[in-house]
């Protein structure tokens, strides 16, 4: 399985588009904790669907199961905790939720998903560490960050 994971923070609405349907991604599982904040532009709950569908020929479904708490963020965001303990916080919390057994009896007979969050870049992000996870648990798995 090709696992993808997609930043929608600092693209346009083209380059979001042309990456969907450059690699011909199958379905998209939106991980955001919250994604119908008008600052999301076309990435809003109710405009995201649609778009991939009609634009991309792309499956949408909001997994909220393999995101961060608010909690999590929050500490993060407000930098109560650093980088090492939000990715443990985050990898024992998707332990405790079975996250990955899940995305596995969900998503594994696809060829590839792709994960969408908000960070631009993967280094700091839940999606990052979530297909990891994944990798970990599902043999003959890439990751590849776009």
């Amino acid at each position: 399985m090709d696992i993808f994971t997609l930043g929608s923070g600092k693209k346009s609405y083209d380059q979001f588009k042309n990456l969907i349907n450059r690699y011909r991604i199958p379905i998209l599982l939106d991980i955001r904790l919250h994604n119908d904040s008008q600052l999301l532009g076309f990435t809003r709950k109710r405009d995201l669907p649609s778009i991939l569908r009609d634009v991309c020929s792309c499956k949408y479904e909001h997994c909220i199961n393999y995101a961060p708490t608010e909690e999590i963020l929050t500490d993060w965001r407000n930098e109560r905790i650093i980088w090492p303990e939000y990715e443990a916080r985050y990898r024992a919390l998707m332990s405790e939720r079975k996250a990955v057994k899940d995305f596995i009896n969900c998503y594994g007979r696809y060829a590839s998903v792709c994960l969408l969050c908000a960070e631009p870049k993967p280094t700091h992000c839940h999606r990052r560490l979530f297909a990891e996870m994944i990798a970990e648990n599902l043999s003959d798995t890439e990751i590849i960050h776009l």
